[in-house]
């Protein structure tokens, strides 16, 4: 009987003890993000900037692997607002995925929502931003997730992580920016500058005694986690006379490989590890726009911060000669349009280990996106149709231009049934095919139709989805975010896609895991996912200006049949619209 009752004991602690330490292991993190317009000074100019908590960037988060957040979001400010937790999985917690109109409906100023959501399977380096109108420009920040506690990186330790967000700056209110736009029909106006960590740095005015510095010693080795979290512009960046060991991309690990520069497009995310083996001194880092669309007007300036070795003979850090400033070493970046360089950049991709990608494909999909062009409607004046020879731009995928609802969500209207806010009739190829990336592409095709569609997809069901680039008005290189998943870059190329010999080149053993790919300019992609994540989920351009012309389309996956393969139930302060 005391052997039983110790027995018990034993049990009875173990459970104990268990339980404590599955707690410690994932803790829940509660934050409070007060949206505020706050005074702003960059490039001369002060601007009531809308910030979280007065930051711009917002707020750092840092979670281990298997945590979860809860942040209430508080809107003081003037416009409706969402907050959009950038290639986190949000598995069967779609109400916390945050894209305006799709998940949810708007934060309206002076109300709040708390968002929910365990971060697990993932580790690396992910983001949030704003997903309503153009307010991403200045609200977003970083999200780190490192190993489950008690684990370590799959290559050696880090001396220090260091984020590195690169955005892009208007000397404007970028709502009015965007608003302007839609009003014209034109594109909108490019951005004034781009930034790191917020600065754009020395080569502007009003600028340098803010410019970003990240400081390193000797022999030391320090993980940089690059965010491309620019509104518009795919970017190139580089670090002189430093190699670059690219370890992670969207929060999975790669095969390490070394370069001197890496390429990211809006959305993504590179996670590399830098060494102070050169001669103690400031080094300047800088990105400027990779651009890939011919003949199209964009921000071509250069923004920089200083990786300053601590015993430096300069400026008083770490030397002796204070007040004599050492101009930092300028590196090279690659031509504006070297897209032979993001090429090779972007087929070094490799995941670290062996990929569990899906072999066998139940649904095929084979999406055309690009531009196009809407004849001025009868009742509009000139000045509202100031695209291309009289016309307004748009934007499709597979001909179909995307429009939100603004009574309900889609994902309220799917969980409650409510008619006549979406279709799902998304044509799984396009309507006509064509000579996608020719020179010759008939007008007739340069309109597409509006409309709400999304693509049913069975829980579990295995897919493969074709994005082809397409010469409409002009080809370029698309950053295509699919939310709520992870997927396999399993192929990418140029012209068109060919399944007959292009199948061959297919990457079915390593190919990396990401959230967006960059579709080639004037080329494919091939991503593979299995529909495990019950909801409604958008797959868009990262590019916003393409968002809101309507390149855009939806996945509506439906319930499996047990518990943990259906939706959480909707949360009690969901917003209404």
């Amino acid at each position: 009987m005391e052997i039983i009752k110790s027995f018990l004991c034993f049990i009875s602690l173990s459970a104990i003890f268990l339980f404590t330490s599955m707690a410690e292991a994932n803790k829940a993190h509660h934050h409070e993000f007060i949206i505020q317009a706050t005074k702003v000074k960059r490039l001369c100019e002060t601007h009531n900037s809308i910030t979280v908590n007065g930051m711009f960037p917002g707020p750092q988060l840092v979670v281990n692997n298997g945590d979860t957040l809860v942040v209430t979001v508080i809107n003081r400010a003037r416009y409706n607002i969402t907050i959009h937790w950038h290639g986190v999985r949000q598995m069967r917690t779609g109400w916390a995925d945050g894209p305006e109109f799709v998940t949810q409906c708007p934060i309206r100023p002076g109300s709040s929502y708390t968002y929910r959501f365990t971060i697990q399977g993932q580790e690396g380096t992910l983001w949030w931003h704003a997903h309503s109108s153009w307010l991403r420009a200045t609200v977003y920040g970083s999200l780190l997730v490192l190993p489950p506690a008690g684990s370590s990186y799959p290559f050696p330790n880090p001396h220090r992580n260091v984020p590195l967000l690169l955005g892009e700056w208007w000397d404007a209110n970028p709502v009015d920016v965007l608003r302007e736009s839609i009003r014209t029909g034109a594109a909108p106006n490019n951005s004034d500058a781009y930034t790191i960590n917020g600065q754009p740095g020395d080569l502007y005015k009003c600028s340098s005694q803010d410019t970003t510095i990240v400081p390193i010693n000797v022999g030391e080795t320090i993980l940089l986690r690059v965010i491309n979290s620019a509104l518009n512009q795919p970017l190139f960046f580089t670090v002189a006379n430093h190699k670059l060991t690219v370890v992670g991309a969207d929060a999975s690990y790669l095969k390490p490989f070394t370069t001197n520069v890496i390429v990211l497009g809006p959305g993504q995310t590179t996670d590399v590890l830098i060494t102070g083996d050169q001669p103690p001194n400031r080094y300047y880092m800088a990105a400027r726009a990779y651009q890939s669309a011919q003949n199209a007007p964009f921000d071509n300036t250069t923004t920089t911060a200083i990786l300053q070795y601590k015993s430096a003979p300069c400026c008083g850090i770490g030397g002796n000669n204070k007040g004599i400033s050492v101009k930092p070493i300028m590196p090279l970046l690659p031509a504006y349009n070297d897209t032979n360089t993001v090429t090779r950049f972007s087929q070094s991709f490799r995941s670290l280990k062996r990929a569990e990608v899906p072999t066998e494909i139940d649904e095929n999909l084979f999406v055309t996106i690009g531009l196009g062009l809407n004849n001025c409607p009868k009742n509009f004046r000139s000045r509202r149709c100031q695209g291309l020879n009289g016309t307004r731009f748009t934007a499709s995928m597979n001909n179909v231009s995307f429009a939100l609802p603004s009574n309900y969500s889609l994902l309220q209207a799917h969980h409650h049934k409510i008619p006549g806010v979406f279709t799902t009739d998304f044509p799984a190829k396009p309507p006509v095919i064509f000579d996608y990336t020719g020179s010759n592409i008939s007008r007739s095709l340069y309109q597409p139709v509006r409309g709400t569609k999304l693509y049913k997809l069975k829980y579990g069901s295995r897919v493969q989805v074709v994005l082809q680039d397409t010469g409409i008005v002009t080809p370029e290189n698309h950053p295509i975010h699919l939310h709520g998943y992870d997927f396999y870059i399993v192929a990418e190329g140029f012209g068109n896609f060919n399944p007959k010999k292009d199948t061959a080149k297919f990457n079915l053993e390593d190919p990396p895991l990401r959230n967006t790919v960059g579709v080639p300019v004037n080329g494919w992609a091939v991503i593979r996912f299995v529909a495990d994540n019950p909801g409604v989920w958008i797959m868009h351009c990262h590019l916003d200006v393409h968002i809101s012309w309507g390149l855009a389309m939806a996945f509506l996956v439906e319930d499996g049949k047990g518990l943990l393969e259906r939706m959480e139930e909707p949360p009690a302060d969901l917003p209404v619209c």
